[in-house]
């Protein structure tokens, strides 16, 4: 069927457009402020007051639906990631390779350097992992035990806890927010991963240096190692260590330099985890299988390492993918009924060069970050904002998926009220109004990148794209 002539349709005004936006975050905050509960259902009457605006401007409701399954179907590669890497994990935890980075990676902790080995030590948990909630909430949390019997103070340790920990989330392919936002803006994981380098690493670089100046000052007090040393006792009696842990994440960073095919390639790996878990932790065919659903379960009695270690499986996924699919369908509710690009075109109007751009791209997922606090709003109505205009202006869609995270994924802790922020404010007992000067990479990052973009740096056009069309 045909779809009807556009001439059928009232035109979009911008206070119409901001109708279903304002319900959104009017929504999420009472949900989340006063229910503490979940933005699932607010995006889900979100929706509904979409489709109310749709229809009064003369849209059908199969018209609507369609573009329902069609906001969709642009995440679908991302949730069949998203299920692969939720298996992942959870052979990769059986197997020992997360345990082994963790292992290894508190080896390195010393009174001398604490803020840079702290930021280093969350970035390889987190890059295991794919999460810094779960790195925040145990490695993060003994670190902060150790830096109390340093004197060092606790917002300059929770900043490098923060920095190390969105590092990972920001770089792993196993991050949920990594797999989203290309699949948002039109990109593939691995270039969108192998882009970030140039906003990501120097960021990372300039954090570490001021790690390391503030811990030039000298801090008195004792190491209190106490539970760093239960930790690494405790991974060391559950599991054999052996060095031939690190083929796995080897083998997943071959894959990125490789430009491999993400879905066919992690799904490997989850496998080559498995076969190990079952070669040298003595897991059986059936524990495996159970493991790879329903996620591993650490008993080792100690409740950081057990909190550490009980994750992953196909199952841990579901939350988050049904969240993608309400954003998605919220996201494709706006787009089919022109919502979305009368809310795009109020902005790009204002956005004329490539730097103002990625810029306007930056402040608006800053701004979803503040008023619709969750991480992956941020990611995605953005994304689905100026997905057309980057390659109207003839720009790769990996510079969009690069900004999407440098601004959304970055900025979400260091909102108080976002879920990112509170979680860790929560967790490490730091307001993030104390830490927000001290998380020197999700400072930093969103900055190079719009430096980048008004210098012309690592901007990559399209094929055949015109090199005047919006030059910096």
């Amino acid at each position: 069927m045909s779809s009807p002539d556009k001439s059928e349709f009232r035109t979009v005004h911008l206070w119409q457009a901001l109708i279903p936006v304002v319900a959104l975050i009017g929504l999420i905050a009472i949900n989340l402020l006063k229910f503490e509960g979940e933005p699932h259902i607010p995006l889900i009457l979100a929706s509904g007051v979409a489709a109310l605006v749709g229809l009064s401007l003369g849209h059908s409701w199969k018209s609507i639906e369609k573009g329902i399954l069609e906001g969709i179907l642009i995440g679908m590669k991302a949730i069949l990631i998203l299920c692969v890497i939720g298996v992942m994990i959870g052979t990769w935890i059986a197997a020992g390779v997360v345990p082994f980075m963790i292992y290894y990676g508190l080896q390195i902790l010393s009174p001398g350097i604490f803020l840079v080995a702290a930021c280093l030590i969350c970035a390889v948990v987190s890059l295991a992992t794919g999460s810094s909630w779960t790195t925040a909430s145990t490695v993060g949390i003994a670190l902060m035990g150790v830096a109390t019997g340093l004197n060092i103070p606790a917002p300059m340790a929770a900043g490098a806890v923060i920095s190390g920990a969105y590092f990972g989330d920001k770089m792993s392919p196993l991050s949920d927010s990594t797999n989203l936002a290309p699949a948002v803006a039109g990109s593939e994981l691995f270039e969108h991963i192998r882009h970030m380098l140039y906003t990501t690493l120097p960021a990372l670089f300039i954090a570490l240096i001021l790690y390391g100046l503030l811990g030039m000052r000298g801090f008195e007090g004792s190491i209190q190692t106490s539970q760093v040393t239960e930790i690494t006792k405790a991974l060391k009696t559950q599991f054999d260590l052996s060095f031939l842990l690190i083929l796995p994440p080897l083998f997943v960073i071959g894959m990125v330099f490789f430009r491999w095919q993400a879905l066919p390639a992690l799904l490997l790996a989850a496998l080559i985890g498995g076969v190990i878990a079952m070669g040298i932790q003595g897991e059986s065919i059936g524990s495996v299988f159970h493991i790879a659903h329903y996620g591993y379960v650490s008993k080792t009695g100690n409740e950081a390492v057990d909190a550490l270690l009980s994750h992953g499986g196909l199952d841990s996924m579901m939350n988050t993918i049904s969240l993608v699919l309400c954003a998605l369908s919220f996201g494709g509710i706006m787009e089919r009924t022109g919502l979305l690009k009368t809310l795009a075109q109020s902005i790009l109007n204002l956005a004329r060069s490539t730097g103002s751009l990625v810029a306007a791209t930056v402040c608006t997922c800053l701004g979803m970050n503040i008023l619709a606090p969750d991480q992956y709003l941020s990611i995605i109505v953005p994304g689905r904002m100026y997905r057309d205009a980057y390659r109207t202006r003839g720009l790769h869609p990996k510079n969009l998926s690069r900004t999407l995270e440098d601004a959304g994924t970055l900025s979400s802790p260091l909102v108080a009220w976002n879920s990112c922020g509170a979680f860790m404010a929560g967790t490490l007992a730091v307001s993030p109004i104390d830490y927000l000067p001290y998380a020197f990479l999700n400072l930093f990052a969103p900055a190079i990148g719009i430096f980048l973009a008004y210098a012309g740096w690592t901007i990559v056009r399209l094929p055949n794209a015109k090199n005047s069309i919006n030059s910096h």
